[in-house]
């Protein structure tokens, strides 16, 4: 499959039709498609105590194997739980990749209206990231096109993110966002590589009466620089939470101008895209404008 074709259709009769011929014992659970579904790869919960994950184009295949190689190797040092294989599916006559059979995880992403004190959440994924970045990283996986670069230097991104500046014209302060992003690019990572998650997002916490309760999708894991892992400073928290946040983490001005720019790259290429809704373009709008804020607060 090709880069520029869109993902793969994957439905309940396709994921049936796999577990049936490679998991029998299995064959009589009911399958239904987990709500919100990811783009990278296709959930589905499997009888009550399982799902299925599904890469959706070759370009995210590689993390199946990666991911069934770490999590495994992870877990035992994180506070909070994150997805535990169980098994690992084959390619087939009509899906042409590897999949991962998990054990299921309760709770529901974070939309608005499901997150309880977000100080106290603050603090909870704080002290998992530090967990992550205190494991032994000696023979993670570097940056690279398995994660999409995630914890290596911003500079993979320069030109995308100066062009998207350039096409979204007045729709964005356009000398703010490119001091924004110089500011990110004149710093690097000093440090030993450490372990990141790659994706931190509202739509990858999992949360229980209000509370933290799991991190998924490792897909984006590896070693590297943490910035990567502070987007999610401006798409979540804001205020107490977001100044709670970020003094747990415990790290430089240095890395926080270089998660600005993380952030600032990805909401500009959603916002250059064509795909965008209008809710989403009003979401990465107060993610921008929260962004330029912090950084002239710094300045």
């Amino acid at each position: 499959m090709l880069v520029g074709q869109p993902p793969m259709e994957i439905d309940v009769a396709l994921v049936r039709e796999l577990i049936g011929s490679q998991f029998p014992a299995w064959a009589h659970l009911p399958v239904e498609p987990v709500e919100p579904n990811g783009y990278d790869n296709r959930t589905f919960r499997l009888g009550s105590e399982l799902s299925v994950r599904l890469p959706s184009h070759e370009r995210y295949a590689g993390q199946v194997s990666k991911e069934q190689k770490w999590l495994p190797r992870l877990a035992p040092f994180l506070p909070l739980p994150i997805p535990a294989p169980v098994a690992l599916g084959a390619p087939a006559a009509r899906y042409p990749w590897h999949w991962s059979v998990y054990r299921w995880l309760p709770g529901k992403s974070a939309p608005v209206g499901r997150i309880g004190d977000r100080v106290q959440v603050a603090v909870a994924l704080a002290g998992f990231l530090r967990a992550l970045r205190r494991i032994d990283s000696g023979d993670g996986p570097a940056p690279g096109p398995h994660d999409f670069f995630r914890g290596g230097p911003l500079a993979v991104y320069d030109t995308e993110t100066r062009n998207a500046i350039e096409a979204l014209g007045g729709e964005v302060d356009t000398a703010s966002c490119t001091a924004v992003w110089e500011a990110a690019l004149q710093t690097t990572w000093q440090a030993d590589p450490v372990w990141v998650h790659g994706d931190v997002a509202s739509t990858n916490l999992l949360f229980r009466g209000g509370e933290l309760a799991a991190v998924i999708d490792f897909g984006c894991c590896g070693i590297g620089d943490p910035a990567c892992d502070l987007a999610i400073a401006w798409t979540l928290f804001s205020g107490t939470a977001r100044d709670t946040f970020r003094s747990r983490m415990s790290l430089n001005d240095e890395t926080w101008a270089r998660a600005r720019g993380w952030t600032l790259w990805k909401h500009l290429i959603t916002l250059a895209g064509s795909g965008a809704e209008s809710d989403e373009r009003q979401r990465c709008q107060r993610v921008v404008s929260d962004v330029l804020a912090d950084h002239e607060a710094e300045a």
